[in-house]
């Protein structure tokens, strides 16, 4: 079996499998935060599988990236010198790590069809998965693949399925400027009030005329997220025909979500009620945190809190309110 663990940092290790036969062009990646390993270990168990024969390619390609930054996942962190889930896109004159892995990234998604970007959360809770908009010709994020990725997110296993990232990342990005300014060479926070901030791959592919699902497998050290990794890359192989095994079927029970709003931390001593979970129930009034200043932070409405980071810095998320979403996801996917 080939050597699937070293991961230098300056380089993206890519393995890629091309069937002689015609067919979707997938590809997965793991640790695109260097601290969210379960897809790291998912791909490297698949390609094992792969190098032992217990599987085969039958049409179609698909391309692992079992580490796509390097530098985070030497330092055991979230980030290298920034988020690369943020600001996603080609640089002419690249400045950290971050741009310079885009530089790579970003044309070798767009050489695909569909992106299966695997992840895993701080928190505890339940895995869930976040899909793009509806089909729309708007001015943010134009689509037209949605029936296509709602029936990838139905087959990947977890029952929690999330939409509305870029359009409420956007209304933040619009609440962070009125609130602030920077100088020029605050180029952190100058991205971070910056609307294309908020693209990450799956946006980005999405740009690029494909579709794409972030897999959020479960909390960072638990080991049952690889293994929700690893169900999920070999039935999207299914899914899509690239194997000859049997198709899964959709689930007929999901919880479909809709973020609605985004809080950020506006200073460091800026507390939470409580320790929260990601999509912990919250009812309207419910006391979410509060303020160094006194301001009292309370639930809109009855929905749930998404991605609560007491560690976060200030002029960041602090957290997500989502409510129930009245959209219908639909199970049909390609044609087989």
């Amino acid at each position: 079996m080939a050597e699937v663990g070293i991961y230098p940092v300056g380089a993206l290790r890519v393995h890629a499998l091309r069937a002689l036969a015609p067919g979707p062009r997938l590809i997965v990646l793991g640790a695109v935060h260097g601290n969210e390993t379960c897809g790291t270990r998912a791909i490297e168990r698949v390609l094992a599988e792969l190098d032992a024969g217990s599987w085969a390619l039958a049409r179609g390609s698909v391309t692992f990236v079992p580490v796509t930054n390097p530098l985070a996942y030497q330092r055991g962190q979230r980030m290298g010198e920034r988020n690369l889930n943020r600001n996603l896109r080609p640089n002419a004159a690249p400045v950290d790590n971050e741009d310079r892995i885009a530089n790579t990234l970003c044309p070798l998604l767009a050489e695909h069809d569909v992106l299966l970007d695997l992840h895993s959360f701080h928190s505890p809770g339940e895995p869930f998965a976040m899909i793009g908009p509806a089909d729309n010709d708007g001015p943010l994020e134009p689509f037209n693949h949605a029936a296509e990725e709602e029936a990838l997110a139905l087959r990947l296993g977890p029952r929690r399925i999330v939409e509305g990232w870029l359009e409420t990342y956007a209304s933040g990005v619009k609440s962070r400027l009125q609130r602030t300014s920077a100088s020029p060479d605050e180029r952190a926070h100058l991205l971070n009030t910056d609307p294309s901030y908020g693209v990450g791959t799956t946006e980005y592919m999405r740009s690029r005329g494909g579709y794409a699902i972030t897999l959020e497998c479960g909390q960072h050290a638990d080991p049952r997220s690889t293994e929700v990794a690893y169900r999920a890359i070999r039935a999207t192989l299914a899914h899509l025909a690239l194997v000859d095994e049997p198709a899964p079927a959709a689930r007929d029970d999901v919880e479909l979500l809709c973020l609605n709003e985004v809080t950020d931390r506006h200073h460091a001593d800026d507390r939470f009620a409580r320790a929260w979970s990601s999509y912990q129930p919250l009812r309207a009034g419910e006391v979410i945190g509060q303020r160094a200043d006194g301001t009292v932070l309370r639930a809109p409405d009855d929905g749930f809190i998404v991605f609560p980071n007491p560690n976060a810095l200030a002029g960041n998320e602090w957290f997500y309110f989502a409510r129930r979403s009245p959209r219908r996801l639909r199970a049909q996917g390609p044609t087989r």
